[in-house]
């Protein structure tokens, strides 16, 4: 296995007293809660990234209709 790149970031001191409150009880070390924070934010900016496409091309009726059937394939044809 490859070993993870190793990034170096500046914190400004509150920032590390506020990471280390949470170490421990939340998270096991600093780089855990981190790489979490990392992760939780990229998630969101994909789910902004999302919205703004769906704005851009929001779903017909039909597929409207489609996702909102409690069994959608009930009323799909056989093949």
């Amino acid at each position: 296995m490859t070993a993870s790149p190793q990034v170096a970031i500046r914190l400004s001191s509150d920032q590390v007293a506020r990471i280390d409150e949470l170490v421990g009880s939340v998270h096991g070390s600093r780089s855990d809660l981190i790489r979490r924070a990392i992760d939780v934010y990229l998630y969101r900016l994909e789910c902004e990234r999302d919205a703004e496409r769906y704005l851009k091309a929001p779903l017909s009726g039909r597929e409207l209709a489609f996702a909102d059937d409690a069994d959608p394939l009930a009323t799909a044809p056989e093949w």
